[in-house]
C-alpha cells in the first residue's frame, strides 16, 4: 500500500523522497532461464506461451482469519473477470518471537493457495519482508524495534533477521509456484523501496541479497517490485512496476477531483525504466484507507466508485498496462492488533467487495472492463501513440482528451480512450469521432447526431476490432464481451442510459451481399446504412436491452449500463490441476446478484451463484450442453426466446431470522483494573530496568520505558512506578507515546488523577496531572498508568527508524519535587509478551475474553449501564444463533454514539477474537462486521466487551446491537468455524 504515516512523519517522508527521487543505476536483470512457463516480452506476460492480461485484485489472507471464507471472496473476484489475486504476507504475524516462525491457524497460507487454485486465480505473492499495508510495523516484527542496525538495508543484523523468514515463507511460496502445479506466477521482493532516510540512498547490495535469498528458497517464477512511483527503484527484478493512488485519500470530499488528477506520464516513465517489459502497475487505487476521526468507508467507496473506475482505469488501459493489480479489491478487517496507528478496525477500504463481502456497484462496473480486456487479445500487443498530444485529438473538442492506443503487432485494432481534459469537470461534452480505419477515415456518428461524454466519465471506442468472424470497423458503444457460440458471434455493447452510439460491422464474405440488422427483442429502435466499404453501420440508443440479429451468424445485445451489469461470463472447467483456469467455451448468463461457476456434463449446464431477489435468467450457451439447466442444483424451467437464448425465473428463499436482543441478555461484569487496588501485587510483572536500547529515538528517563524492548507490542498495557515521597510532590508530569488516537489514564495508588482521552491527530501527549492531596514524607506510593498501544509505526523509508518510534513513557517528573526517584518501574501487557499464550488467534489478539470462562461469581451488569467512575470494566454474555445453511447473512455489531460522558473506548471480543476497537469520541467507526466462522451461525457465541472510561464521571455504551446487513441465498458453503479454543488457566497468569 502507498506510503501513509502519522502527521508527525509526513514531512519527513516527503523530504526523504525528494532527496533521493530515483535510482541512477540499473542492476543486471535476473535470468529468465529458470523456467519456461511464465515468460514475458515488452508487451505482456505469457503463461505457457499464451499472452495474458493480468487483471488482479489485492486481498490479504491475514485480514480474514476464517480460512473457509477465502474461496467465497476469490470466487467473487473470479466472477469479476479477473484472473489473478495479489497477497501480502505479514512477517510480524509469522515470527512474533525471533526464531519462532509459525504457520499455525489463520497464518497458514496453504488454504488460501488451494482456494485460489479452486477459483481459477493466479497469485502474485508479496512476502516483503516489508509490506507497509497499514499494518503494525508495516509487517516488520516487534522484536525488530530493539534489534541493532538499520533495517531495510544490507546491514548484517537486518539481513540475518529477515533471512529465516524469507527462507520459510519462500519455500512455502515455491511449493505453490505454477512450475510445481500451484497458482503462484510472480513473487514480489520488498515493497515501495522508494524513499530513503538521508544521508542514505537506494541500497543495491540489499536488493541483490534479497533476490538471491528468494532464489535460494526455490523461487523460479519472475520476480517483481512495486515502486511507490515510476522512479526507477529496484529495477534489478525481472518485471519492474510501480503503484499509483491518483485520487488520493480525501474521503470526506469524494466528488472533488483535481483537474489534473489523471496521470499521463506513466508511459514515458515506463519507457525510461523498463521498455523491454510489460507496463506493470502492481498497486493501482481500488479504494482508500481511512484514519481515526475520518469520513468512513462508505464515502471512500464514493471517492473511488464507478465514475473513478471509468476514468482512471481506462486511462491505464490507454497506457497499455497489461499487468494491473487493484489495491484493495477486498480489504477485510484489522482484527486484533493488526493495524498500525493510522487506521481503525475496519479495512473495508471502500473496495469493490465490502468488509462484509457485499458487492458494491463498483464491483459490477469493473466487471464490464475486465471482461472486455479478457476478450481483446489485440490490446496485449498495443502501445499508446499520442501521449501528451491528446487534447482535442480525434474529437475536435479541446475539452476532451483522446488517447490512441494501437496494436503494433497486428497493426489493425486501435483503442481510443476519451475522457475530460479537466478531471474535475461535471460538464457534458458533445463530439464527433473522427479516426482512420482500414476502410478510410470515418466521422462517427455517420448517420447524424453527436456523441456525448457526461461529466466524470470515460469511454473506449474501438476501430478494426475482431470479435470472432465479425470485425467492428468502429464502435462508439463500449464492448462488454463477445463469444462465438454454436457458430454465431454474440457481441454485447453498452453505454449509459439514453446515449446515442453507432457501430459498423464488417461481416464475413459469405454473408449476404446487403446485410441488414433486425430488432428481434426489446423496444429499442435503430437506424442503419451500408457504408461504401460494405460495412453495416447501425445507430442505436442504449436503453434497457435490445437484441439485433444481423445475418445468420451475428447477434448483438445493445444494453444500458445497468442492464450490462447483470451479465456474467463463466467458463466451464476442463480437466486436470488447472481445470478452473480455462478461458475456452464461455457461457454468458444474465441475472443474479452473483454467478460463481458453470459446469457442463452430458447436456446439462449446472450454474451456481447467489440471489438477493427474484431474477429472470437468460442463458447464452451451446445447445448441446444446455438441454437441461440447473441453478444451485435445482432444475430451471427454461423457455426458448424467439432469437434462441434460454430464459427462466428463480425466486430465492430468504427467510427472516431472529437476531438476539443484546440488551435483554444476561450480562456479567467484573472490574478489569484490579491493579489500582491496595492489595494488588505486581510481583510477576516485567521489571523495566534497561538503561540502553538500540533506538535512535531518545528519551529522558533513567531507564528505558519503551514497551517493545520488554516484548510488549500492542494493545492495552500498564506501567507502575513505585516511589517514596519527599512530602513535596504535587503532581506528576508525563510525556506519553501510544500512536494516533491513543489514550492513557493515571492513578496515584487507588486515586484517579486524570487522563488523556485521545484525539485523531496526537500520537504523543504530555501533561501534568495533580495529586489529590499532600503526600506524607517517607510514605510509599504507586503510580499506575493504563495506556492504549495503537500499534507499531510503519517503516516506509529505507534506512529509517520510524517503526522504532517508542510506545510508553518518554519523560516524566514529579511536580514540586524534582529529586523524587522512582525506585522501580514495572510493566505488563498481553500475557507472555512475545511468548504469547494464544497460539490459535496469534500474538496480536490477547486478553481476558475467551469462551468458557467461569463468570458465575461475577456481578450482573451490562455495557449500557456502564460505570460511574473512571476505569475499566469487562462484560460477558452468550447468545445462540440459528441461521440456516445456504444463506449468506452478514452480521455486524453496532454502537450508538454517546454525547453524555463521551470519552470512552470499548473493545469487542467475539468467541475470543478481538473484532472491534470502538472509540466513541473520535470515531468514525460505529459498525463492526464479524464474519460467519468467527460468529457461530448455528450454536453458542460468547461476546465480551471491555469499557474504558477516561473521565471522572465514568461512561456507558448508549446501545449495542447485532444487526443483519444483507440477505442472500448462496451456493457457497459450508463455512467451517475458525478454531476458538476456550479458557483454561494459564501458567504464570496474574
Amino acid at each position: 500500500m502507498r506510503l501513509q504515516t502519522s502527521n508527525f512523519l509526513t514531512l519527513l517522508c516527503a523530504a526523504a523522497a525528494a532527496a533521493f527521487p530515483r535510482s541512477e543505476i540499473k542492476l543486471p536483470r535476473q535470468s529468465s532461464s529458470l523456467q519456461d512457463i511464465v515468460t514475458w516480452d515488452e508487451y505482456s506476460l505469457k503463461i505457457n506461451g499464451e499472452r495474458l492480461m493480468i487483471f488482479s485484485g489485492e486481498v490479504h489472507p491475514f485480514r480474514n482469519p476464517v480460512q473457509s471464507l477465502h474461496l467465497d471472496v476469490l470466487q467473487k473476484i473470479k466472477s469479476m473477470g479477473f484472473n489473478t489475486v495479489s497477497i501480502y504476507v505479514h512477517w510480524g504475524l509469522l515470527e512474533p518471537k525471533r526464531g519462532n516462525i509459525s504457520f499455525e491457524g489463520f497464518r497458514d497460507l496453504q488454504p488460501f493457495f488451494d482456494a485460489a487454485q479452486k477459483a481459477g486465480l493466479y497469485v502474485i505473492a508479496r512476502p516483503g519482508p516489508y509490506i507497509n499495508a497499514e499494518t503494525a510495523g508495516g509487517g516488520l516484527p516487534g522484536w525488530g524495534t530493539y534489534t541493532p542496525g538499520l533495517w531495510r538495508t544490507d546491514n548484517q543484523s537486518y539481513v540475518e533477521a529477515y533471512q529465516p523468514y524469507i527462507k520459510a515463507v519462500g519455500e512455502l511460496i515455491a511449493k505453490n509456484q505454477i512450475t510445481n502445479g500451484g497458482p503462484v506466477i510472480l513473487v514480489q521482493a520488498e515493497n515501495e523501496y522508494s524513499g530513503f532516510w538521508p544521508p542514505y540512498s537506494e541500497d543495491l547490495d540489499y536488493e541483490a541479497q534479497l533476490l538471491k535469498d528468494l532464489r535460494d528458497a526455490g523461487i523460479v517464477v519472475p520476480t517483481t517490485t512495486n515502486d511507490a512511483w515510476p522512479g526507477g527503484h529496484f529495477t534489478g527484478v525481472d518485471i519492474y512496476g510501480y503503484d499509483s493512488y491518483p485520487n488520493g485519500f480525501n474521503c470526506a470530499n469524494p466528488h472533488s477531483w483535481l483537474s489534473d488528477a489523471v496521470p499521463e506520464y506513466f508511459w514515458g516513465a515506463h519507457q525510461e525504466w523498463n521498455p523491454e517489459d510489460p507496463n506493470a502497475v502492481y498497486e493501482f487505487q481500488g479504494g482508500a484507507f481511512d484514519g481515526w476521526g475520518g469520513a468512513g468507508y462508505d464515502l471512500c467507496s464514493v471517492l473511488t466508485g464507478p465514475e473513478f473506475e471509468r476514468v482512471f482505469y481506462k486511462n491505464q488501459y490507454a497506457l497499455s498496462t497489461t499487468i494491473l493489480n487493484l489495491y484493495m479489491t477486498f480489504g477485510g478487517t484489522n482484527w486484533g492488533g493488526i493495524a498500525h496507528p493510522g487506521v481503525y478496525t475496519s479495512y473495508d477500504y471502500g473496495a469493490a467487495i465490502s468488509e462484509s463481502r457485499i458487492l458494491r456497484e463498483k464491483y459490477y462496473e469493473i466487471k464490464l472492463q475486465a471482461n472486455f480486456l479478457a476478450v481483446s487479445p489485440a490490446y496485449l500487443t498495443s502501445q499508446p501513440q499520442n501521449i501528451y498530444s491528446t487534447s482535442g485529438s480525434f474529437t475536435g473538442n479541446s475539452a476532451l482528451k483522446t488517447t490512441q492506443t494501437r496494436d503494433v503487432v497486428g497493426n489493425k485494432a486501435v483503442f481510443y480512450v476519451v475522457r475530460q481534459a479537466d478531471a474535475s469537470s461535471f460538464d457534458a461534452q458533445t463530439y464527433k469521432f473522427t479516426v482512420p480505419t482500414s476502410a478510410g477515415t470515418i466521422e462517427a456518428p455517420t448517420l447524424g447526431g453527436s456523441l456525448t461524454l457526461n461529466g466524470k466519465d470515460s469511454k473506449i471506442h474501438v476501430v478494426d476490432y475482431s470479435a470472432g468472424s465479425t470485425t467492428l470497423l468502429y464502435s462508439t458503444g463500449e464492448i462488454f464481451t463477445w463469444a462465438t457460440i454454436d457458430g454465431q458471434d454474440n457481441i454485447f455493447l453498452y453505454g449509459d442510459e439514453g446515449e446515442l452510439h453507432e457501430t459498423a460491422f464488417i461481416l464475413p464474405t459469405s454473408s449476404e451481399t446487403r446485410p441488414s440488422a433486425k430488432v428481434v427483442s426489446g423496444s429499442g429502435s435503430i437506424r442503419q446504412q451500408v457504408l461504401p466499404s460494405g460495412a453495416l453501420a447501425v445507430q442505436y440508443t442504449t436503453s434497457g436491452q435490445t437484441v439485433l440479429q444481423i445475418g445468420p451468424k451475428l447477434r448483438v445485445f445493445i444494453l444500458d449500463r445497468v442492464s450490462a451489469y447483470q451479465f456474467w461470463v463463466l467458463h466451464p472447467p476442463t480437466e486436470g490441476r488447472f481445470a478452473s483456469y480455462s478461458t475456452k467455451n464461455p457461457v454468458i448468463v444474465k441475472g443474479g446478484y452473483l454467478l460463481r461457476t458453470a459446469s457442463v456434463s452430458n447436456g446439462k449446464l449446472a450454474l451456481s451463484g447467489d440471489l438477493n431477489d427474484t431474477t429472470t435468467f437468460e442463458v447464452i450457451a451451446p445447445v448441446a450442453s444446455s438441454r437441461i439447466v440447473t441453478f444451485n442444483g435445482e432444475k430451471l424451467d427454461t423457455k426458448k426466446t424467439a432469437y434462441g437464448t434460454l430464459t427462466a425465473s428463480r425466486t430465492p428463499h430468504l427467510p427472516d431470522v431472529k437476531m438476539p436482543d443484546l440488551e435483554s441478555l444476561t450480562w456479567k461484569t467484573a472490574d478489569s483494573l484490579p491493579e489500582i487496588t491496595p492489595s494488588y501485587s505486581d510481583e510477576k510483572w516485567t521489571v523495566a530496568d534497561l538503561d540502553t536500547t538500540f533506538n535512535e529515538w531518545t528519551w529522558g528517563t533513567p531507564q528505558v520505558l519503551f514497551s517493545s524492548p520488554y516484548g510488549y507490542h500492542t494493545g492495552n498495557m500498564l506501567w507502575r512506578a513505585h516511589f517514596t515521597s519527599t512530602g513535596q510532590e504535587t503532581g506528576f508530569y508525563a510525556n506519553m507515546s501510544g500512536g494516533l488516537a491513543f489514550a492513557y489514564s493515571m492513578w496515584l495508588d487507588s486515586n484517579f488523577i486524570g487522563s488523556w482521552a485521545g484525539d485523531a491527530p496526537h500520537e504523543m501527549y504530555n501533561q501534568t496531572l495533580k495529586f489529590p492531596s499532600t503526600l506524607t514524607t517517607g510514605s510509599s506510593h504507586i503510580l499506575t498508568i493504563l495506556m492504549d498501544h495503537m500499534g507499531i509505526e510503519q517503516n516506509w523509508a529505507g534506512a529509517s527508524d520510524w517503526f522504532r518510534i517508542p510506545r510508553g513513557v518518554l519523560n516524566y517528573a514529579f511536580e514540586g519535587s524534582p529529586e523524587t526517584n522512582v525506585t522501580i518501574w514495572k510493566l505488563t501487557g498481553n500475557l507472555g509478551g512475545e511468548s504469547y499464550a494464544d497460539h490459535t488467534r496469534g500474538p496480536l489478539n490477547e486478553g481476558w475474553h475467551l469462551p468458557g470462562f467461569d463468570d458465575s461469581r461475577w456481578a450482573h451488569s451490562k455495557p449500557t449501564e456502564g460505570i460511574s467512575k473512571p476505569g475499566v470494566v469487562f462484560y460477558r454474555t452468550t447468545f445462540d444463533l440459528n441461521i440456516p445453511h445456504g444463506l449468506d447473512y452478514p452480521l455486524a455489531f453496532t454502537f450508538t454514539n454517546s454525547t453524555t460522558n463521551p470519552h470512552f473506548r470499548a473493545k469487542l471480543y467475539v468467541n475470543g477474537y478481538q473484532f472491534g476497537r470502538y472509540t466513541n469520541h473520535i470515531g468514525p467507526q460505529k459498525e463492526f462486521p464479524v464474519p460467519q466462522g468467527i460468529l457461530n451461525y448455528n450454536g453458542k457465541n460468547t461476546l465480551a466487551v471491555s469499557l474504558w472510561a477516561t473521565d471522572a464521571g465514568g461512561a456507558k455504551v448508549d446501545s449495542l446491537h447485532l444487526v443483519l446487513r444483507h440477505k442472500v441465498e448462496t451456493s457457497f458453503g459450508p463455512i467451517i468455524n475458525a478454531p476458538a479454543p476456550g479458557w483454561t488457566r494459564r501458567a504464570n497468569a496474574y
